[in-house]
């Protein structure tokens, strides 16, 4: 198998802050150093740390820094990582949106990229002529577009407004061309970035299936970022976890999440919730308990689990006025369940979940203080990570085997 992509020592930097040097003789210093004498910028001060959260005192910001891969031809590869990694500015080099600062990029084929909403489309050109205009920037001929127009029609799903300009396009209009259009015309690698987030969940459902069918049955190339690792799990066969502009981890997608995910949950049973006089009520603690509500952080699957909640009042409150609304995350952070009740004038709360409900795996919490439909009070978003452990329960035999999240209260009946 071919390479598709080949990526050595690549870097980004930008320039923060002024880019004058504050005086014409510096700037003049600066232009007989560079463009007369082709030496290094005198002025230039490269950053010494690359984390967004610690500030420097460099110009330079390196968004991406050192980068080495290999992407083979045909792979679905995941692009994942926390806000401010580099995963956008990755993919902006990968399409020659943006070039790189040093490094090289070895691309063999076309490459249609979706990126954030508003790139790649002429804002004035219908959507039909933005269609041919994609195709063109591809090295497609009129007939070969022709070919693919109804299918890049009919799965966007917006036939009635093709000869609309697509400045007058809602955003989830837009990202449905803009996928189609990539997804359909031949071009041997796909990018997309996690602007799908912009669509509704059955448009997004229909183009991770779309990838998949880009990748396993016509051999293209896909590179693809999300948050939603669920969604990474399912379409990419090896994954990349990018951290303060570097690579840290390459390898099998599961592998990678599992890491990722316990890199970046909360390692601890426990959430501490900050003061907030301001806040009617808020979460002063929140504990996983076992069933003797000890706190503790393994917990066997027939043994109750209990979440606790310390609440901290701030101002008198009308009974059931407001709720804890609380929902079971599994490891790829997807929804298991949920559970609501009214807050009363007390400042302990406890959600006891029964035995046999939950089978072995890493779960997390999240949940808010809300008034229902109206306000948000609190909110405490992938915390208290805890573990069940199979305590010899009949799916045990199946050893790894991924079944499921819940132990469904079901019935056999013969006949």
């Amino acid at each position: 198998m071919s390479i598709a992509i080949q990526v050595q020592d690549l870097s980004k930097a930008y320039q923060i802050g002024q880019i004058g040097t504050g005086t014409i003789s510096k700037d003049l210093e600066r232009w007989w150093a560079t463009a007369v004498r082709g030496k290094e910028d005198p002025f230039l001060k490269i950053g010494e740390t690359y984390d967004r959260a610690v500030k420097g005192t460099s110009d330079i910001v390196w968004s991406l820094k050192d980068i080495n891969f290999e992407i083979q031809q045909g792979d679905a590869v995941g692009i994942i990582g926390r806000n401010g990694a580099g995963k956008s500015t990755l993919l902006k080099l990968l399409s020659e949106v943006t070039s790189p600062t040093t490094g090289k990029i070895n691309i063999k084929g076309r490459v249609a990229s979706l990126l954030e909403v508003g790139t790649g489309f002429h804002p004035e050109l219908t959507g039909r002529e933005n269609i041919f205009l994609n195709g063109a920037i591809l090295g497609m001929r009129k007939k070969e577009i022709q070919r693919k127009l109804d299918q890049i029609i009919d799965f966007s799903g917006v036939e009635r407004y093709v000869d609309t300009p697509v400045k007058r396009y809602s955003s989830g209009m837009y990202v449905r061309l803009a996928f189609a259009v990539a997804a359909h015309l031949e071009s041997e690698i796909l990018i997309v970035d996690e602007v799908l987030a912009v669509g509704d969940a059955e448009f997004q459902k229909k183009c991770l299936g779309k990838m998949g069918e880009v990748s396993m049955s016509e051999g293209r190339t896909v590179l693809f970022v999300s948050h939603n690792m669920g969604a990474v799990q399912s379409l990419c066969n090896s994954a990349i976890i990018l951290n303060n502009g570097t690579i840290y981890l390459q390898g099998k997608t599961s592998k990678l999440i599992t890491e990722y995910l316990n890199r970046n949950a909360s390692s601890v049973s426990y959430y501490k919730g900050a003061e907030n006089p301001d806040k009617k009520i808020r979460f002063q603690e929140i504990r996983i308990c076992d069933e003797n509500y000890n706190p503790k952080s393994e917990i066997f699957h027939d043994e109750h689990i209990h979440i606790k909640y310390t609440l901290k009042f701030n101002s008198s409150l009308v009974e059931h006025d407001y709720s804890i609304f609380c929902i079971v995350l599994d490891k790829f952070k997807n929804r298991i369940f949920s559970a609501e009740s009214p807050v009363i004038s007390c400042e302990s709360m406890v959600l006891s979940i029964h035995p046999n409900t939950l089978v072995r795996g890493s779960y997390t919490i999240y949940t808010f203080i809300h008034k229902p439909n109206t306000e948000q009070i609190d909110v405490a978003e992938d915390v208290c990570r805890f573990s069940v452990i199979d305590n010899n329960s009949w799916l045990n035999i199946h050893g790894d085997y991924d079944y499921g999240n819940v132990f469904a209260n079901v019935s056999w009946i013969n006949g």
